[in-house]
């Protein structure tokens, strides 16, 4: 069996930054012990399969290591093969998965995002957490990951947490934020506990940040970045209920998986 395969880098114009995800079109899914096979081979934090139903595609994300409920760089980087690869014609791309519908859209240069917002909810800092940064956070909170606010942008940028403390988190992962001077705020993501030790441009973290930063700010739109060694710039609307997360992605790698 031949599939097509591709590296996109999500949230940058350029290779070798933002977030890579490979991205499996499908005819037809495969077992899972298949996807999750390929996923490890190709050893990225996320690796998408997509079939095409109808008018939408179902999609689904796999780390090394497991199925997980939601990825935002690997539905941009899905999006941009869909697109710019495959030609698709239409708008908008609706994508049906295990957080509910999707969107896409073209945005002049840029893909947009159309995502849940999730809640968020004030809780004291577990004492794993605090054992795992040097520096104790200003506020905690939970969501699909922990939220940690930080007091200013040296205390994101010079974290060097003890991962295997975080491995024993009972979240998906473990967000840090702080106001920024030169973006309306910054954040990093680290997830141990499913293989990825820190994520270079998380989609999936801006449902939960935009909610407490326009708390914060009392803003609308945000110019955001995720300041992990790639490093990944994400801009952000809140509306109602849903989060738009744009940013541009760059083709890397096209090829064949044979199995």
């Amino acid at each position: 069996m031949k599939l097509n395969i591709y590296q996109i880098d999500a949230f940058t114009k350029n290779v070798f930054e933002g977030n890579p995800a490979a991205i499996c079109p499908l005819e037809k899914w495969l077992d899972d012990l298949t996807m999750q096979k390929i996923a490890n081979e190709n050893n990225l934090s996320e690796t998408a399969f997509f079939v095409k139903e109808n008018n939408s595609f179902n999609i689904r994300w796999f780390t090394p290591s497991s199925e997980v409920d939601m990825c935002g760089h690997a539905t941009l980087a899905s999006a941009y093969v869909i697109f710019e690869i495959l030609n698709y014609q239409e708008n908008e791309i609706i994508f049906n998965s295990k957080s509910g519908i999707l969107k896409v859209s073209k945005n002049n240069d840029k893909l947009k995002m159309d995502f849940p917002i999730q809640e968020i909810i004030k809780c004291d800092t577990p004492s794993n957490l605090l054992k795992a940064f040097e520096i104790k956070p200003i506020e905690c909170y939970k969501s699909m990951d922990y939220i940690l606010v930080f007091e200013n942008e040296d205390d994101i940028l010079n974290a060097k947490p003890n991962l295997d403390l975080l491995k024993n988190i009972d979240s998906r992962g473990i967000i840090i934020t702080s106001k920024s001077q030169t973006y309306d705020f910054i954040n990093r993501f680290f997830a141990p506990k499913y293989g990825i030790d820190e994520d270079p441009v998380t989609g999936s973290a801006f449902t939960q940040l935009i909610p407490y930063w326009h708390n914060v700010l009392s803003k609308h739109t945000f110019r955001a970045k995720q300041v992990s060694q790639r490093g990944g710039e994400v801009f952000c609307s809140l509306k109602n209920n849903r989060v738009e997360i744009s940013g541009y992605a760059k083709k890397y790698l096209e090829g064949i998986i044979e199995i």
